[in-house]
């Protein structure tokens, strides 16, 4: 009986290690800043349309898409463009780069 307990609590706990390692990797942000110089025209244009005329401070790549950091009204938004000149969306750069979890 002990034997089987123990080889339970293993799986249980291989499991638990490998979900957190799961998660952890889903969380991280593959995310590098690049020059506007090595960003696509397109990309280029489709963040000054977003952006209605805030400026970028910085660029991102990340994976094949690029992210346009512009700054609002004293907030950092990041815009998602796809090679091609999409916007696929945005979000506040303040939540993306806090170091602190949810509060709970």
């Amino acid at each position: 009986m002990k034997m089987k307990n123990l080889l339970t609590v293993a799986a249980v706990s291989a499991g638990l290690a490998f979900g957190m390692t799961a998660q952890a990797k889903e969380e991280k942000h593959e995310e590098q800043t690049i020059k506007s110089s090595d960003v696509p025209a397109a990309v280029q244009q489709a963040a000054q349309t977003a952006a209605k005329g805030a400026n970028v401070v910085r660029w991102e790549k990340e994976g094949a898409n690029y992210e346009a950091v512009i700054n609002k009204n004293g907030k950092e938004i990041g815009i998602e463009i796809d090679p091609s000149g999409k916007v696929l969306g945005k979000h506040s750069e303040a939540k993306e780069h806090t170091a602190e979890g949810p509060k709970y």
